[in-house]
């Protein structure tokens, strides 16, 4: 062990006693409960979660309600978290649950390890918080809390920095409170040892064991490697409309927002005489056409820069007429309402900006 924490369990379980924010998952720890919300919380604010959380719990109550669901209310469940790769898993995993646990979620790390979606900081946290399991749950917050107090300039972004604190943590995790003891860590740099701008120092619960205070290095701690340059991707949106619907299509079943579905989305940013080229060659003979001007979308390693245009179609030769229209949404293109949009449809939050014009066009 480079640090001994024991000394911190006290005081960490005396704050977050006195401090802990009141959450649905944490009110009601079902493991259920705790597997949703941790993998919402994966990537995602705590505020932005609670709507969604409560959302799926109410349409989806159990392990054998999500198992039986179709992939398109699920990504609905979704839209805006974005990450839909999560939902998916989760659906896989209960699946699996229901085959091979009985539709109950394993008491295990081991078996909870074994299930898409869940890696080691997942099945602490559920090990943990629903089964009283003295596992570690060690995420970013966890990572740049410890590494503060002991002073450590680790590389966190190293597996193997992680794995030796989760050790560490293994060693001296209360065998009575091992859930709280693992939220009351992450609840501290969520809201006190703050991953961006200073920690709030005074109000640590820790301050007098913690290194990084004492050396004045708090904000060089932690240490991570240098992020590569997201790629900047040039893109034109289309809202396409046409006697009140709108055209969108599902994407590849690979790469980015894999089979999602979105409003057309061409590479590179088309002039306007472009665009009528692009739309001419599509089959439509007669159309007008404004700016929507210009977005941007922050991906984990792509950027988007986005223009926008909003097409009214007014005619359109044979080809287009062979187009779906409010098809079967098993099909990868269709014209719909915004009701069907806003009902049926998962667009991602890429596409909030020009899917923002449909709300007074209905």
């Amino acid at each position: 062990m480079n640090y001994n924490y024991t000394d911190t369990i006290e005081y960490l379980l005396d704050w977050y006693d006195n401090n802990a924010r009141i959450l649905p998952w944490r009110e009601n720890p079902k493991p259920y409960y705790v597997w949703i919300s941790e993998i919402m919380l994966q990537q995602t604010r705590v505020e932005a979660v609670k709507i969604y959380f409560d959302r799926f719990i109410n349409t989806l109550p159990d392990i054998k309600s999500l198992a039986y669901a179709k992939e398109e209310q699920l990504l609905k469940l979704w839209e805006g978290l974005g990450y839909y790769n999560r939902v998916r898993n989760l659906g896989k995993a209960a699946r699996i649950i229901l085959e091979e646990y009985n539709g109950e979620l394993p008491p295990d790390y081991s078996s909870l390890l074994k299930l898409p979606g869940i890696g080691s900081y997942t099945a602490g946290a559920i090990a943990s918080i629903a089964f009283q399991i003295p596992e570690p749950a060690v995420d970013g917050n966890v990572l740049r809390v410890m590494k503060r107090v002991a002073g450590s300039f680790d590389d966190i972004t190293k597996a193997s920095i992680k794995k030796e604190l989760e050790q560490d943590i293994r060693e001296i995790i209360p065998k009575e409170r091992p859930g709280d003891f693992n939220q009351a860590i992450m609840e501290l740099g969520a809201t006190v040892c703050i991953p961006n701008g200073k920690p709030i120092c005074m109000k640590c619960p820790i301050m007098h064991l913690c290194k990084a205070y004492h050396n004045k290095t708090e904000m060089s701690i932690p240490v991570k490697q240098d992020k590569k340059a997201r790629k900047v991707e040039d893109k034109t949106i289309l809202v396409l409309e046409k006697s009140g619907t709108y055209y969108i299509r599902k994407r590849h079943n690979e790469g980015l927002l894999a089979g999602l579905w979105e409003l057309p989305s061409l590479e590179g940013k088309l002039t306007p005489l472009q665009l009528e080229e692009y739309l001419k060659n599509q089959g439509y003979s007669d159309f007008n056409y404004y700016s929507l001007g210009e977005g941007k979308h922050i991906f984990s390693h792509i950027e988007w820069h986005m223009t926008g245009f909003y097409v009214h179609i007014t005619k359109e030769d044979k080809v287009a007429e062979e187009s779906v229209y409010n098809s079967d949404i098993s099909l990868n293109e269709a014209w719909v309402t915004k009701k069907e949009i806003d009902e049926i449809y998962t667009l991602p939050s890429a596409f909030e900006k020009y899917r923002g014009v449909l709300e007074n066009r209905d």
